[in-house]
């Protein structure tokens, strides 16, 4: 695995949980009861952006550490995938 391909698995899976995580536990203005006028009711309350990012890039690590080790040591290859072998 390459340098530049484990940047760009690290980034796939660090946007896909942010989209996991992101609507987790999150309380609209409407439920909360206090509508900030100009804001429409659904926008979050609190959404506690720093705390969701520092767990997201917890658990986006995590995964990705776990995904590179499968990589690494040939668990996971395109073959396993049941893609047929390159030509390269």
């Amino acid at each position: 695995m390459t340098i530049s391909a484990s940047i760009v698995l690290y980034a796939v899976v660090w946007f896909m949980t942010l989209f996991v995580i992101l609507p987790l536990r999150l309380q609209s203005q409407e439920e909360a009861g206090d509508v900030v006028p100009g804001t429409p009711a659904s926008a979050p309350a609190n959404p506690q952006i720093k705390k969701r990012m520092k767990i997201v890039t917890l658990v986006a690590t995590i995964v990705w550490a776990a995904i590179c080790a499968l990589i690494i040591t040939g668990t996971l290859s395109m073959e396993n995938l049941g893609f047929p072998p390159s030509h390269y």
